[in-house]
């Protein structure tokens, strides 16, 4: 089986779950026999960035296609990247522009491969699945990692993303989503036929674990951990409105908020403002071996998503043997049954079972044990081989035409 697979990040150059699932799945794929031309775009001084020896197997090709493109980019940070370096006046004066150039590009990049199925990830790639597909005749399968409707909460929607999933979505021959949660969200939303998706869950890496355990900042105080993107999407506001309320009955707690987005700057001025400044550090973004570390030192991670289409992070925590407080609103719940559970708004909830896992430490040892058990079969074989299925369905459907 070849497969065209286009994506709009990858590790190294990584800052969310989209990459951290690419990278499981491609791996788990190319182990189990498949070819795959892993497509992204790259600017100059990203395109001599030496993938390869991330992935284990010689099956995964990596093509880039010049472009500015980053990921979880919006109008506006594009135009500012584009700003920074006049020579980039050669891409696309705005993201859609740019978008298009990536699609254009695609077109070019069928014409050089052999492959049997297209598979793209997200609304950036949907148009280029979208022309390889057409090329090539060949199906396309979109997979849909997260909505307009996750990224904004259902406020101030872009029309030309929205617009854009909804063709992807229709042309597709097969849907990918990451949950129930998700399908549910492009039925309801984008008028998609419940029959036409596929439901593959997402996975967590086996070597995804620290085994370090003495941390400085651990010293006489517990630890509570954010780990993602600062947007609207993740929830942030409320992890620091429960911290505040978590403080006024545990003095040694110490929040942590890794990660970087465009409400940072609120979260901050927020943290001040409650007067609890000196009790939250910012860690900024974090590497691999720091995320590893973070979930380490923390005795509470905590994901209090808005809307979250799966929740990798979860998984990160509990394969690292921190016990999880995790968002109603995420499709990781689906599959990660020993944790604890609120909705994102109901901060005294949240605070409240801040505050249990803080003070009992039998309910933590109780929820680590079982759901170190649970997480282990949750892996990115399983996500591979439905993946295979999809394909095998559609080559089965496109010999009987």
């Amino acid at each position: 089986m070849k497969v065209l697979m286009f994506g709009w990040e990858f590790p190294p150059i990584s800052s969310g779950g989209l990459g951290t699932a690419c990278y499981g799945l491609t791996k788990a794929l190319s182990r189990k026999g498949t070819d795959i031309t892993f497509v992204l775009p790259y600017s100059s001084d990203q395109i001599n960035a030496d993938f390869a020896k991330f992935v284990s197997s010689s099956k995964i090709k990596i093509k880039k296609i010049k472009s500015i493109i980053s990921p979880y980019m919006t109008s506006s940070s594009y135009s500012a990247e584009r700003m920074k370096n006049p020579k980039k006046a050669i891409y696309g004066k705005t993201l859609f522009e740019e978008v298009y150039r990536y699609t254009i590009s695609a077109e070019q990049i069928a014409d050089e491969e052999e492959f049997d199925v297209v598979h793209c990830h997200d609304w950036m790639t949907f148009g280029a699945g979208i022309a390889a597909s057409k090329r090539k005749n060949k199906p396309l399968v979109v997979h849909v990692h997260s909505t307009e409707f996750d990224r904004t909460g259902g406020n101030g929607i872009n029309d030309y993303v929205y617009n854009l999933e909804k063709a992807g979505m229709q042309k597709a021959d097969r849907i990918v989503a990451v949950s129930n949660y998700t399908k549910n969200m492009i039925v309801n939303h984008y008028g998609i036929s419940q029959d036409k998706i596929d439901i593959v869950y997402n996975g967590v890496e086996d070597e995804f674990c620290c085994p370090e355990n003495n941390f400085e900042i651990k010293k006489g105080c517990k630890v509570v951990l954010f780990l993602g993107r600062i947007t609207l999407q993740k929830g942030p506001d409320y992890f620091i409105y429960a911290a505040s309320r978590v403080l006024e009955k545990e003095k040694n707690v110490r929040f942590i908020v890794a990660g970087t987005g465009d409400m940072e700057p609120f979260i901050i001025e927020k943290a001040a403002e409650m007067g609890i400044a000196d009790k939250v550090l910012f860690a900024g973004f974090l590497n691999k071996e720091d995320t590893m570390r973070a979930y380490k030192m923390a005795d509470v991670y905590v994901m209090p998503s808005v809307s979250e289409p799966f929740g990798i992070t979860a998984l990160e925590s509990v394969k690292n043997e921190t016990p999880a407080i995790i968002s109603n609103q995420s499709g990781v719940s689906e599959v990660l049954h020993h944790c604890l559970k609120v909705d994102f708004w109901d901060v005294n909830e949240l605070s409240n079972k801040i505050i249990s896992l803080l003070r009992y430490d039998a309910l933590g040892s109780c929820i680590k044990e079982n759901s170190s058990f649970e997480v282990s079969k949750i892996n990115w074989d399983a996500a591979a081989d439905k993946c295979l299925a999809v394909y095998d369905n559609l080559g089965r459907g496109a010999e009987q035409r």
